[in-house]
């Protein structure tokens, strides 16, 4: 079976792709578009993606290619993000100018930049391939932000472990298939939706819920493309493909201007 994910061999995504799929081939991506794509066109059985932070929060670009792709949650997991700063070999830490990494992993680590107001943060486009940049290109005067395991896969120096701003630093991912099919003791759902821009409206969203004591774990808004100062809403309930769910889904449909079902799947156990 091959899994995409976005990002070099050596990244989070990898690590939460093996965890997830064992014995999976792992399809690695430049852009999330393409891995989106991938799974479209049925090139891979599936793909794992970033979807949320605890310290830098959402990974918002995948929540429009949710909304926009036709794919389905399948199983959520969670993992512990161990930040190392990483050079080429030789590199001492005193030399270090450029910080190169993802955004968001780069905004996991504020605390270091904090502390070496002489370094400056390099956005790149995945953690692992910051490292495979500096070691391909000998560069003396940056490292990189990455798992150990890239070090280790492009034989780079861990100059500094655990540079994250929490040793509590989790993300969570998904794992999408083309298939919209719930596993076995799928207990939580992530939804898509929209609401007018009136009075109430989305109080009469949220009520659908309420009323049905079925517990929200997370909403956030994302802007609308083509319809400035419009927003779709994206929540997270604590429950599958049960009766009051369906009730309360159907209900959401009467109030909303759209709704659509992102993934029914089994809660990630911490």
């Amino acid at each position: 079976m091959k899994i995409a994910i976005q990002g070099e061999g050596g990244s989070f995504s990898e690590d939460a792709a093996r965890q997830m799929a064992p014995g999976a081939k792992v399809v690695a991506c430049v852009r999330s578009a393409e891995v989106f794509a991938q799974v479209q066109r049925g090139s891979v059985a599936a793909a794992v993606i970033p979807i949320e932070n605890t310290l830098a929060g959402s990974v918002t670009e995948h929540f429009d290619l949710l909304l926009a792709n036709d794919v389905f949650i399948q199983r959520e997991f969670r993992l512990r993000i161990v930040h190392n700063l990483i050079a080429a070999p030789g590199v001492k830490r005193s030399e270090i100018r450029r910080v190169y990494s993802h955004p968001v992993a780069l905004d996991q680590c504020r605390d270091f930049f904090r502390r070496n107001p002489k370094i400056e943060p390099m956005p790149f486009y995945d953690t692992a391939g910051s490292v495979k940049h500096i070691i391909q290109n000998r560069l003396q005067d940056a490292a990189g932000i990455a798992a150990a395991q890239a070090a280790k896969v492009y034989q780079g120096r861990i100059l500094a472990a655990g540079i994250e701003d929490d040793k509590r630093n989790f993300t969570r991912f998904f794992l999408i298939r083309k298939s919209r099919r719930a596993l076995p003791g799928a207990n939580k759902t992530s939804i898509a939706f929209s609401v007018r821009n009136i009075p109430g409206a989305l109080f009469k969203a949220l009520s659908v819920f309420a009323l049905r004591d079925i517990s929200l774990s997370k909403i956030e808004s994302r802007p609308m493309r083509g319809r400035p100062w419009e927003y779709m809403f994206y929540a997270d309930y604590l429950r599958g493909d049960d009766e009051p769910a369906r009730n309360a889904l159907r209900h959401l449909g009467e109030v909303t201007d759209l709704v659509k079902v992102l993934g029914i799947y089994p809660a990630a156990k911490m």
